[in-house]
């Protein structure tokens, strides 16, 4: 059974769908992702110094974060596709959050990376089979003239929970290792164990609170057939965010950089401490302008405004690469780089499953919104790879640079892609 592509179609309005866009399903979905991130942004900030703990080199965290991410990308690829078939999206974006504290617990039991590499992959199974499903709920909750306010406002929350975990995280860090009698991997062991609490009430609140929009299983559904089926329109939408997502590098290397850059005047533990507040004062930003960035999307059309975010991550790019060029040890120059990367992660989070939206129809959304997730989180293992070898073997000045290079390409591409969209 072929199931026909009418891109015309894909932004009429089911029947019966909410007419307000923060109704209920919203709202879930926003405290869900809240209370999700808040359990593994906690892990992602206090794992270096846990493997240090362990006597882990630096080379294993690479290893274990890039694998973690190539299995979610292609987890979402999947996900999208079993709910279409299936139609039980609401049972696995749950059986998803599930999975992150699950992943939290066997990392706390860890001794050494074999089980912090297995704990990761866990949860970022999870990670990878619940984002694309999530999405597609959100999107079919509203109508399509609200999506960049919907999802600006579930962007938004979620990214509350990655700046309250981190400070909560740092902070009963700090706590906990004033106890006396244990060994130095005990505090992180504790918040680890603490963690899981936001992470199973995640799953109580998707639950609870979020209502899936009536999805009819399409049994007949090919993967590689509906793959193939997708609007070409949409493939070419897919070429420019893998070509930028080449280049769009993991913000860990920002903290990273604002280390290095840092270190001389700071010393390393201070500069450090600096480095991580500015990670969170990046997510403060994310999380004030993802609402009005959806509002204006909403205004001016949602591929503009994509286009728009995709150029201020050539910018953060190029500021970075300048820093190292300078040798500029400035917090507030620093400040302004997360600044900058804050502005263009709010817009590429809260619009490009939005965009995507605008050109697939209903029955595809969830594997097109996969696809999307696949082809983005491929990219971005390539470019964090890349970017770090090149740093390490080159110089940072040149491994920013190319990073700006191709997200630089990747916007031409989207832009092109947009104004045949219009044509």
């Amino acid at each position: 059974m072929h199931t026909s592509v009418n891109t015309q179609d894909a932004s009429i309005e089911p029947q019966g769908q909410p007419q307000g866009w923060l109704n209920r399903t919203v709202m879930g979905a926003g405290i869900t992702s809240a209370l999700g991130d808040f359990c593994y942004e906690t892990t992602t900030v206090i794992l270096p110094g846990f493997l240090a703990v362990l006597g882990l080199p630096a080379a294993v965290l690479g290893t274990i974060e890039g694998i973690a991410d190539a299995v979610a990308s292609f987890t979402k690829m999947l996900s999208g596709y079993i709910a279409d078939k299936l139609g039980h999206r609401k049972l696995l974006v749950m059986v998803g959050y599930s999975l992150t504290p699950i992943g939290q617990v066997l990392i706390a039991l860890a001794a050494g990376w074999p089980m912090i590499l297995f704990g990761r992959i866990v949860s970022w199974f999870g990670k990878g089979l619940r984002g694309p499903l999530r999405d597609a709920i959100v999107i079919q909750a509203v109508s399509p003239k609200t999506r960049g306010r919907a999802f600006g406002f579930h962007r938004a929350t979620d990214t509350i929970g990655a700046v309250l975990g981190p400070l909560l995280g740092v902070a009963l860090l700090g706590w906990v290792q004033g106890w006396n009698g244990h060994d130095g991997s005990f505090a992180f062991r504790v918040v680890l164990w603490l963690s899981v609490i936001p992470g199973v009430l995640a799953v109580v609140a998707f639950f609870t609170l979020v209502q899936d929009p009536e999805h009819s299983p399409n049994p007949a559904l090919r993967f590689f057939h509906t793959l193939r089926g997708l609007p070409l329109r949409f493939k070419r939408y897919l070429a420019a965010v893998g070509i930028f997502g080449i280049g769009d590098f993991s913000h860990s290397l920002l903290i990273l950089a604002a280390t290095q850059l840092l270190t001389a005047s700071m010393g390393v533990v201070h500069a450090a401490q600096v480095a991580g507040l500015l990670y969170v004062w990046r997510n403060v930003v994310q999380v004030a302008v993802s609402f009005p960035i959806g509002v204006l999307a909403d205004r001016f059309g949602h591929m503009p405004t994509l286009i728009a975010g995709y150029a201020l991550g050539v910018l953060t790019a190029v500021l970075t690469a300048a820093a190292f060029a300078l040798n500029i040890d400035s917090i507030l120059f620093l400040g302004m780089i997360f600044l900058v990367a804050g502005l263009y992660m709010a817009v590429q989070e809260a619009l490009e499953s939005t965009v995507t939206a605008e050109m697939v129809t209903q029955e595809l959304l969830a594997t097109a919104v996969g696809a999307l997730g696949t082809v983005n989180g491929t990219a971005k293992f390539i470019s964090s790879t890349v970017v770090g070898v090149l740093w390490t073997a080159i110089s940072p000045v040149f491994s920013f640079s190319l990073a700006a290079m191709l997200m630089l390409a990747g916007t031409i591409v989207l832009r092109q892609a947009g104004g045949r969209q219009q044509s």
